[in-house]
C-alpha cells in the first residue's frame, strides 16, 4: 500500500472544493463573504407570501381537499428552487402561507394557476386600442364562425356580472359591441368609436366576464386589459378564447391539447444557445398533439384567417399559459414526437415555467395578498448557544480521545477537523448551486454525524487492539485490523445513509434539511476514513512512537499479548 497516493487524492479534493468556494459562480465580495454559507429562515429571516384562494366558478369556497392539494403543488414548486427548507402551510380555510429563506425573494409566480392550453390561432387583430382595419374575413363563413355574445352558455353569476357591465357602459355601447361580427373599423365610423369608448374604461376583472366575441371584436378593449385578467379567466378548454402576444390580439380555437397531456417539462438550451422548455407528452397526449399539428398544417377544421397565418401560409398554434400566450409557432409539418416551447426565455424564466408545468395546475385560483420580509425566528443568542453546545461536545470527544488513545487521539482530532472542513466547503458550494440553506436542524444533523464518525474510530482501534492481543506486532496489526474493521464501518455508515435518504424522501421542511445534512456529513466522513484515517495509521505504524505503549495508547494491549504468549522478547514493554 502507498498511503501517500491516498493523501494526495484527498489533498486534490480539498483544492478543487475550495477553489469552487472562492471562485465559482455566485462567489462575490471579500474573502470572508465568500466563506459564508446560505443560512435558513430561522437564522437570518426571509420572505413570506400569503395567498388567498378565491371562490370556485359556482361561487362556493374551496374545499379542504382542494386547499391541501394546492399546498402540496405549491410546495413542490418552491422546492424546485433547491433544498431551501421552505415552509408552506395552510392558514384558515382560504389562505396558504409561504416562507422562504432569503430577503426580497420573488414568490409571486408560485401561486399562479399554470393552466397550459394548446390552441390554434383563428384570427388576429391590433390590441393597442387603435383603429382596427377591416380583415378579409369580415363576413363570417361556415368554416370559421365568429363567436357571438349569445352563443355561450354561462353560469348565472357571470350573467349577473355582464348585466352590471351593460349598465356601466350603457345600452348603446353594449348593443353596438354585441352586434359586431368582426373587429370594428373605427376609422370608417367615428360614431361607433364614441359608442365603444366606455369599454376602454373597464377593469381587467370586468373584461374577463365579457363574451369571447366581444373581447376580440371591440377595438377599445386592449391587450393591457386582457393581460391583467385574473388567473384562469380562460380556463374552459371547450370554449374559444382571446389572448395577446406582442401587442396583437388573437382569437383562439378550443383547446385540443391540455397541460395534463404533458408528461414532463425541462428547461434546456437549443442549438442556437437559446433557452427553451422541452415538453414530453403522455401516450394519449402525443396523439392529441399530432392531430392538432396535422389540423393546423393542412388548414383542417376551422380554417385560419389570413391575419393569423404564418409566413409560410400555414396556421399557427398558440401555447397559452393561464391568460397569456407564451409562444405561437408556425406549424411547418405534422409533429409526431416531443416538442419545445420557444420564447424570450432566460435560465430563470425557463426553469420557472418548466417547474409550473411539471408539477401541474392548481385546483383553485389564488390571489397574492401580502409579501413581506421577515426577521429571523431565532435570535443570535439561540444560534450561539447551539454552536457553543456543539463545540463543547466536540471538545469533550477530543479530550477523551487523547486520554484513552493518546497518539491515536491525534488521528481522531485530525479526521474530525478534515471532515468539518469538507462539510463546510460543501455547504457553501451547495448553497450557491442548488440553494441549500443551513438551519439549526441541519446543524443538528451534522452533530449527529459526529457520533457515527466516533463509532468508526472505536471499531477500528479496538479491532487493532484485538489483533495485537492475538500475538501480532503493532505494524502487522494495522493492515489486518483495517481489513476486519472496514466492512463494519461501511455497514454502519450505509445504514445511517439509508436512514437519511428515507427521512429526506418522506419528510418536509426542517426535517428534510436535517436528513440532507446528516447524509452529506456521513458521505464525507467515509471519504475521510478511506483517504486519511487508514493511510495515516499506516504511516504511524512505521514510527518508533507507535511502538511505545505509553505514547501510542496500545499499552493495555501489548502486555496482554506478552502474558498470553509467555514470551520475554520485549521485556521493556510495560503496562501504561
Amino acid at each position: 500500500m502507498r498511503p501517500g497516493r491516498q493523501l494526495a487524492v484527498l489533498g486534490f479534493i480539498f483544492v478543487v472544493l475550495y477553489l469552487l468556494v472562492f471562485f465559482s459562480g455566485g462567489a462575490s465580495g471579500g474573502w470572508k463573504d465568500r466563506l459564508e454559507p446560505r443560512l435558513g429562515l430561522d437564522l437570518v429571516g426571509g420572505t413570506r407570501l400569503t395567498l388567498e384562494a378565491t371562490n370556485t366558478v359556482d361561487g362556493k369556497p374551496p374545499t379542504s381537499a382542494n386547499l391541501e392539494e394546492a399546498r402540496q403543488i405549491i410546495e413542490n414548486r418552491v422546492n424546485a428552487f433547491g433544498v431551501a427548507e421552505a415552509e408552506v402551510v395552510t392558514e384558515g380555510n382560504r389562505n396558504i402561507v409561504i416562507s422562504l429563506p432569503g430577503q426580497n425573494r420573488d414568490l409571486t409566480n408560485v401561486g399562479e394557476a399554470a393552466e397550459l392550453r394548446f390552441r390554434k390561432v383563428l384570427k388576429a387583430t391590433d390590441g393597442s386600442g387603435a383603429a382596427a382595419a377591416p380583415t378579409p374575413s369580415a363576413t363570417p363563413s361556415a368554416a370559421a364562425p365568429s363567436p357571438s355574445a349569445s352563443a355561450e352558455p354561462v353560469p348565472q353569476s357571470v350573467e349577473q356580472q355582464r348585466k352590471a357591465i351593460e349598465q356601466k357602459v350603457g345600452a348603446a355601447a353594449w348593443a353596438a359591441a354585441s352586434g359586431l361580427q368582426a373587429p370594428a373599423d373605427l376609422t370608417a365610423d367615428p360614431s361607433l368609436a364614441d359608442r365603444l369608448k366606455p369599454f376602454g374604461t373597464l377593469s381587467p376583472q370586468e373584461i374577463a366576464v365579457l363574451p369571447v366575441g366581444m373581447q376580440f371584436n371591440v377595438p377599445t378593449i386592449t391587450c393591457a386589459q386582457l393581460d391583467d385578467r385574473p388567473a384562469a379567466s380562460i380556463k374552459d378548454e371547450n370554449q374559444q378564447a382571446v389572448a395577446c402576444e406582442s401587442g396583437a390580439k388573437y382569437l383562439l380555437d378550443k383547446a385540443k391539447v391540455l397541460g395534463t397531456d404533458v408528461d414532463d417539462a425541462n428547461a434546456v438550451l437549443d442549438q442556437t444557445s437559446s433557452w427553451v422548455v422541452s415538453l414530453n407528452f403522455t401516450g394519449k397526449g402525443q396523439e392529441k398533439w399530432t392531430a392538432l399539428t396535422r389540423e393546423a398544417f393542412n388548414n383542417e377544421g376551422q380554417a385560419c384567417d389570413q391575419t393569423a397565418l404564418g409566413q409560410d401560409g400555414k396556421c399557427r398554434v398558440a401555447v397559452v399559459l393561464d391568460n397569456e400566450i407564451v409562444s405561437s409557432p408556425e406549424i411547418q409539418g405534422v409533429l409526431t414526437g416531443d416538442s419545445q416551447i420557444t420564447g424570450s426565455f432566460d435560465n430563470k424564466s425557463a426553469n420557472a415555467l418548466a417547474s409550473q408545468l411539471r408539477y401541474g395546475a392548481l385546483p383553485v385560483t389564488f390571489e397574492p395578498q401580502e409579501q413581506q420580509n421577515v426577521t429571523a425566528t431565532l435570535g443570535d443568542s439561540h444560534l450561539k448557544a447551539g454552536l457553543l453546545a456543539a463545540g463543547i461536545g466536540m471538545l469533550l470527544v477530543i479530550i477523551y480521545s487523547f486520554f484513552y488513545y493518546r497518539l491515536l487521539g491525534s488521528v481522531i482530532f485530525l479526521s474530525l477537523v478534515l471532515s468539518a472542513l469538507l462539510v463546510f466547503g460543501a455547504l457553501v458550494v451547495l448553497g450557491r448551486s442548488i440553494g441549500f440553506t443551513l438551519t439549526l436542524a441541519g446543524i443538528a444533523g451534522m452533530i449527529v454525524s459526529l457520533g457515527v464518525a466516533a463509532d468508526s474510530f472505536v471499531i477500528y482501534f479496538e479491532r487493532l487492539k484485538d489483533e495485537i492481543r492475538e500475538g501480532r506486532s503493532p505494524r502487522s496489526a494495522v493492515p489486518r485490523a483495517w481489513i476486519r474493521a472496514r466492512r463494519t464501518i461501511i455497514s454502519a455508515n450505509a445504514i445511517t445513509l439509508m436512514s437519511a435518504v428515507v427521512l429526506y424522501i418522506v419528510s418536509v421542511g426542517a426535517v428534510k434539511g436535517f436528513a440532507f445534512a446528516l447524509g452529506l456529513a456521513t458521505v464525507l466522513d467515509l471519504l475521510v476514513v478511506f483517504l486519511f484515517r487508514h493511510p495515516i495509521m499506516t504511516m504511524f505504524a512505521r514510527t518508533r512512537a507507535f511502538l511505545s505503549p505509553r505514547v501510542s495508547g496500545l499499552g493495555r494491549a501489548l502486555p496482554a499479548r506478552s502474558a498470553e504468549s509467555g514470551s520475554a522478547r520485549n521485556p521493556r514493554v510495560k503496562e501504561a
